[in-house]
């Protein structure tokens, strides 16, 4: 085993914090400008239409990739703390059957962590339970699950409805302002909790990690 850092991945953080926020607003000028193009199709706002798909393609690129690898990183921290604390339960219990107190065990292969990010409509299920097991780890050591639950379950909603909504209204040609208006809403509410967390989870790890600095992560399947 590699010793882990006594300290959670604040850099990759802070990138992948400040990627969602460039992405939530290339969004927003990006439906804005394809809805420009629909409604008065020239040659300008097809020129503005273009680069804004472009920008976007090339910002979410950036921003998935940021993303993943501060996920990937944390999943590894995740796995040693939930394997630090079921080693605890069983010595408390006498048992050898100790499972901690997150609702899932942060067990995983770190590439599950990461392609089931990638695959679709797996993406649509999968990746959240994955953010709820690793912070359930981060509770196992005082957080607040309840809270953490809350968050996540409220940003994978506005997340998959920004999704749900972006395509339907790609097939009516994104000429429909209400669809327009609730995808630019749910976009920014879903980059918005999406910060928030990356910094609980982040902050949780900090505080796990302080708890107890000698944890090891789990050799990488």
């Amino acid at each position: 085993m590699t010793r882990l850092a006594s300290t959670p991945p604040w850099l990759l953080a802070r990138f992948a914090q400040g990627a969602i926020a460039v992405a939530g607003v290339a969004e927003v000028f990006r439906a804005v400008a394809v809805r420009a193009h629909h409604l008065h199709p020239s040659d300008a706002p097809s020129r503005d239409s273009g680069l804004g798909s472009m920008v976007f393609v090339y910002v979410m690129t950036g921003t998935f990739a940021v993303f993943l690898t501060w996920f990937s990183r944390c999943w590894a921290n995740a796995r040693a703390l939930s394997s630090e604390t079921e080693t605890e339960t069983e010595t408390e219990t006498g048992t050898g059957t100790g499972t901690g107190t997150g609702m899932d065990a942060v067990t995983g292969s770190g590439t599950w962590a990461v392609v089931a990010w990638l695959v679709p409509l797996v993406n649509l299920w999968a990746p959240r339970r994955l953010v709820l097991a690793v912070d359930h780890a981060n509770a196992a050591r005082g957080a607040d699950q309840g809270r953490g639950d809350l968050l996540v379950n409220v940003w994978w909603s506005a997340w998959t409805g920004y999704a749900v909504v972006t395509v339907v209204s790609q097939t009516g040609q994104g000429t429909s302002m209400p669809l327009l208006v609730a995808s630019g809403a749910l976009d920014i509410a879903a980059a918005v909790l999406a910060i928030l967390v990356i910094q609980r989870i982040t902050a949780g790890q900090g505080a796990a990690l302080r708890a107890d600095p000698a944890v090891e992560p789990l050799t990488p399947a």
